[in-house]
């Protein structure tokens, strides 16, 4: 009896009944509030659009078979707080799920679950919700089984490329169904290396490639749109080369009307000067005139070593010994690094490729993009290194691409309910 007070007095949450539902962790012998005998022959189908919360389920209430839709609340009272008596949506509802069953006044079957499943179970998820952790199972994620975890990241890995196709979709209606442009916004948006990220997606909306693909003979002038769109190219200056590409710009700017962006969108701040925006700049000129037709070149190529390959550009020789205008440095060869080249891989190439292979029904390309995943080496951050001291053991980049979804979607939001750590650690499955 106290187990089942201490679940009275808890503080319940609808999503709690809807991980007890579909696990099936309610007890088999129940009964309505009215006293006939219940069976869950179906949960049904999870709706996460408007409606009730489980679809075509199937369930017998005495001889009775019934199929059609479930609705949960923590009080039955709140089928009448929420409108649903006046909403045609839930017309189709042959069972009300409650925690507590605190009014008569519903007429629609309901079962009441306060003391149906194991307590132990919700004190468990309110252990969690209550964690200070870093998360909240910190100290107890090294015990699931490996099979349990490695199927767990291949789910999470395709979840968060399909949540990127989201992305690169709504690009490719804005650009009338153009992949090629669509890839370039996606490999811009990336150059920005996190802390330009925004800057670099913006410049790529201002200046288009098509734009860019009319004078891609021409590095000089392709570098000029560049910079001059993106702002750097006003003021006054003192080398050659500088006044040369403001001179191009002044006529490609009234030729193309391009519009120019402030200055103070780009950030110079605690970064490397070999990431300094202005390099990323002049490695993105090279790279558009070295590769013409991008998202075609990548369509083909199935092996990693060539995908690298096609970021593999040198700068003009005027930033050999420069990182910003007008500023002399010591020689240095500006290319992309290793890492930067992975970094643009993992995050614009391989979803672009997603995206393609789901919008053409394409599943060698879907596999194609895993694969390329597979085959890199796992991203270096805090998160990665945060769960591997808790004993994960992260050993490419498509799991971590799947431990950075875990963390950002379920970890950090206490969606414990809808992740297979909880139900291994605690269902006891």
């Amino acid at each position: 009896m106290v187990l089942i007070l201490q679940a009275k007095n808890t503080i319940m949450k609808e999503e709690f009944l809807y991980y007890l539902w579909e696990n099936r962790l309610l007890a088999p012998d129940m009964h309505t509030v009215d006293g006939e005998e219940l069976t869950v022959v179906s949960v049904g189908m999870r709706n996460y659009d408007s409606g009730p919360d489980y679809l075509h389920a199937r369930i017998k209430i005495g001889n009775t078979l019934w199929v059609g839709h479930v609705e949960m609340h923590v009080n039955t009272s709140d089928w009448f707080k929420h409108g649903h008596q006046d909403d045609e949506a839930y017309r189709n509802v042959i069972l009300h799920v409650v925690y507590h069953n605190d009014s008569e006044r519903l007429n629609i079957p309901t079962v009441e679950v306060v003391d149906k499943f194991d307590v132990s179970i919700l004190t468990h998820y309110e252990d969690f919700m209550r964690s200070r952790l870093w998360i909240p199972c910190e100290k107890l994620i090294s015990g699931v089984q490996q099979f349990t975890w490695l199927s767990w990241l291949e789910r999470l890995v395709v979840e968060r490329l399909e949540t990127e196709v989201k992305d690169v979709v709504a690009r490719l209606v804005e650009n009338n169904y153009d992949w090629e442009e669509t890839a370039y916004q996606r490999v811009m948006r990336y150059l920005g290396m996190k802390v330009n990220n925004d800057a670099f997606e913006r410049l790529a909306k201002i200046l288009p490639l098509k734009i860019l693909r009319k004078h891609i003979d021409n590095m000089l002038q392709v570098e000029a749109m560049i910079f001059g769109c993106a702002g750097f190219l006003e003021g006054t200056f003192d080398e050659s080369y500088p006044i040369l590409l403001q001179r191009e710009f002044k006529i490609l700017k009234s030729k193309f009307n391009l519009s120019v962006m402030p200055m103070a969108y780009w950030k110079f701040l605690r970064m490397r000067p070999p990431n300094f925006p202005t390099i990323r700049l002049a490695q993105t000129a090279s790279l558009i005139c070295s590769c013409d037709e991008l998202f075609s070149k990548i369509m083909v190529i199935n092996d990693l070593k060539t995908m690298r390959s096609i970021f593999d550009v040198k700068t003009n020789d005027y930033w050999d010994t420069h990182f910003i205008f007008g500023k002399p440095s010591k020689k240095m060869t500006k290319t992309f690094g290793p890492t930067a080249i992975d970094v643009l891989i993992i995050n614009a190439i391989v979803p672009v490729l997603f995206a393609y292979g789901i919008y053409h029904d394409n599943e060698t390309l879907k596999e194609k993009s895993l694969e390329l995943l597979e085959k890199m080496k796992p991203e270096d951050n805090l998160v990665i290194r945060k769960f591997e001291e808790m004993g994960v053991n992260v050993c490419n980049a498509q799991q971590s691409q799947a431990v950075l979804h875990l963390y950002n979607c379920y970890c950090k939001n206490r969606k414990c309910l809808n992740c297979r750590v909880f139900s291994a650690l605690f269902k006891k499955i």
